[in-house]
């Protein structure tokens, strides 16, 4: 069963070595993600799933390897337990949320799950929670799901500025505050997403998927965080 679940934004900057002299600026976001992260390790799981999007799709064993190096940090950072002889092998957004998870104190199993852009193959209930259970076994499962939303909000963004930003973020942070009950993450055009530059659509379609199936409407969500740094949506929200 997934018991609970932390959505958090996944630039490298959420990382004070990476950030520099601008860490202050995403102390806000760090202390919501810490919170929302809490909540899933006092629902007491057996395993946590680290999802978010990348190059490579496929599932990330405990122990997997994460680098900060291409951002001008001697950083790595691993799923669990440390695998020092491990190439590096998470993409960025998972590197994000093994950092968080250590940063949180977590210690117990820990796997990845990168998923393409494009991937809608676990809009579906069915083939998402499979991800969470019949792979491991595990009763209690937690997710920590990386993403973020638009890169369009400010003609200094990374993607411009587009008008259409503003809304859809509105509309992303609206489901995660209300566990996606509108459905509109589940919804979420791929293409859309890629002309707004969201990353994080393919990992709230999965979390959305598996929290229907376990748990209906049933549960509580909060949007701890909402902003729009650097032009780029970040989100941080706790469902229980």
């Amino acid at each position: 069963m997934l018991v609970a679940a932390a959505v958090c934004p996944c630039p490298p900057l959420l990382v004070p070595e990476v950030a520099a002299g601008a860490a202050p600026e995403l102390d806000a976001a760090r202390e919501a993600c810490d919170e929302a992260i809490g909540a899933v390790l006092a629902a007491g799981p057996d395993l946590v799933w680290v999802i978010g999007q990348g190059p490579r799709p496929g599932v990330h064993r405990p122990g997997a390897r994460g680098s900060f190096r291409p951002f001008g940090v001697d950083l790595d950072v691993y799923l669990g337990a440390p695998d020092e002889s491990a190439d590096v092998t998470l993409a960025p957004s998972l590197a994000v949320g093994a950092w968080l998870l250590t940063r949180a104190g977590w210690t117990g199993e820990t796997r990845g799950h990168e998923v393409a852009p494009d991937d809608s193959a676990f809009a579906g209930a069915d083939g998402a929670w499979r991800l969470g259970e019949g792979r491991t076994g595990k009763e209690r499962v937690g997710f920590l799901v990386m993403g973020d939303g638009t890169a369009c909000r400010t003609v200094k963004a990374p993607g411009y500025l587009d008008e259409r930003a503003d809304g859809v973020d509105s509309r992303i942070a609206e489901s995660l505050r209300t566990l996606d009950r509108d459905g509109y993450l589940a919804q979420l055009d791929a293409g859309l997403a890629a002309e707004l530059k969201i990353s994080g659509r393919a990992p709230w379609q999965l979390l959305s998927a598996a929290w229907s199936q376990d748990h209906g409407d049933d549960g509580t969500g909060r949007l701890l965080y909402e902003d729009a740094p650097y032009g780029v949506g970040y989100f941080v929200a706790s469902w229980t």
